[in-house]
């Protein structure tokens, strides 16, 4: 018996915008039920790679399918089987939010009152169905273009940077409400440049300029990185971040208040690196303990070496 094909299939995808190249050769594979995430800092080609895939732009070269449909050829097909969400607001703000969700529904060809109720209930908009969406905060907003962008039940959700501007809790209480889609077997590709929210992925894609750097699971990528992480307390930070700085077996040190977070490649001891730069600088580690390398520590690594 086959494998079931991929939703999304693309091969050397490209996009131009004149001399500008804002997308180079992206291939990508994305499973069934998964979430897939883009990973970018701005202007890194996110946007430009997402919109093709909906069928929004034409790409300038390669190829791909989404739910089975050309990207090319046959984007209203793919457009009428997806759901799609932005990071803008882009619902209208003099209606109600029920009176917005039944316009998508509207668009979609969705009828009934229980799929309504069914919607409101999922995302916790029952109590604010008659509220006018322009006067809900930023995370009720969300929710709102979730509730709105789901309706038809698509098999395929584009999230693209979804959480912008949107405080802590209503960004947890979101990615809840994504992974309880993803579990009912809805297919997400959110894109964000926020490293937390890299890591609840299933699977990442990190882009840069236009290109694909690596693709994996977050704990794949990592460790194809190959970094080692500890966090030092020195009595003075600025003079032994400058030491180590110096020193070509350091990938990156960074400043959290008093701690010093300090990565390094080819295998070197993080901490003895650490001990023998205080040394150097003419100060001291007061302690120091090993620390997990995260999806941000491989991102920014990858993005400096690429850049240099």
């Amino acid at each position: 018996m086959s494998a079931e094909p991929a939703i999304i299939s693309t091969s050397g995808l490209s996009r131009r915008f004149g001399s500008l190249v804002a997308v180079r050769d992206v291939s990508l594979t994305v499973n069934r039920g998964e979430i897939f995430g883009v990973l970018g800092p701005n202007g890194a080609g996110k946007s430009t790679t997402i919109r093709m895939l909906c069928g929004i732009l034409d790409p300038t070269g390669g190829s791909g399918t989404v739910v089975g449909f050309d990207i090319a050829t046959q984007p209203e097909q793919i457009k009428e089987r997806i759901g799609y969400m932005t990071q803008r607001f882009s619902l209208y703000e003099d209606l109600s939010v029920l009176e917005n969700l039944r316009f998508y529904a509207g668009l979609y060809g969705v009828r009934g009152a229980r799929r309504e109720r069914e919607v409101l209930e999922r995302t916790g908009l029952v109590d604010k169905a008659a509220q006018l969406a322009g006067t809900l905060s930023g995370g009720w907003k969300q929710r709102v273009a979730l509730a709105c962008a789901t309706i038809h039940q698509p098999p395929l959700l584009f999230l693209d940077e979804p959480t912008a501007g949107v405080d802590p809790i209503s960004r947890r209480e979101f990615w809840e409400q994504i992974h309880a889609l993803s579990g009912a077997g809805t297919t997400v590709l959110v894109t964000t440049h926020y490293m937390d929210e890299a890591e609840r992925c299933h699977r990442l894609a990190f882009i840069f300029r236009g290109s694909v750097l690596d693709i994996g699971t977050p704990e794949e990528i990592v460790e194809r990185r190959g970094l080692r992480c500890a966090e030092l307390v020195v009595a003075d930070a600025l003079a032994v971040a400058a030491a180590l700085r110096r020193l070509p077996e350091v990938d990156e040190v960074a400043h959290y208040g008093h701690v010093l977070r300090l990565a390094t490649l080819g295998g070197a001891d993080p901490q003895e690196v650490g001990a023998r730069a205080a040394r150097e600088a003419g100060s001291a580690v007061q302690s120091s303990r090993p620390a997990r390398a995260t999806v941000e520590d491989a991102f920014v690594s990858m993005v400096r070496h690429e850049a240099a």
